[in-house]
């Protein structure tokens, strides 16, 4: 499965953006897709993940009720619409395939995209 993400960008506090991963391969209904962020000098911090089927969604918690993913299994996109960001949310912004459904740690994943950079702005 080759990932690529998308849709990053400077992004005002309070607005909204919307980040897309788009995936190869015919096998993508079946990983669970992950969000992850990594803000310079920091470790890479998972922000979510969707399970399989899209049935279920886990966030941490400094995004939950402000970012939400989908995922278009038709269209092989998952996506993280981010509500309300705040200038904490500036980071670089991963996608990633897990075949264990709904993990948060990053070593479970086995497929990641390069990164889109997003920015908020105060």
């Amino acid at each position: 499965v080759q990932l690529q993400a998308s849709g990053g960008g400077l992004v005002q506090a309070g607005g909204s953006l919307r980040l897309s991963c788009a995936a190869s391969g015919r096998t993508f209904s079946s990983y669970a897709m992950g969000w992850f962020r990594q803000a310079p000098g920091e470790e890479r911090e998972f922000v979510g993940v969707i399970t399989w089927s899209g049935g279920r969604t886990h966030y941490v918690d400094s995004v939950k009720g402000r970012f939400t993913i989908s995922r278009d299994n038709a269209k092989n996109t998952v996506y993280l619409q981010m509500n309300s960001p705040i200038p904490e949310d500036t980071a670089v912004y991963y996608c990633a395939a897990s075949s264990l459904n709904g993990s948060s740690w990053p070593d479970y994943y086995d497929y990641w995209g390069q990164g889109t950079q997003v920015t908020v702005s105060s």
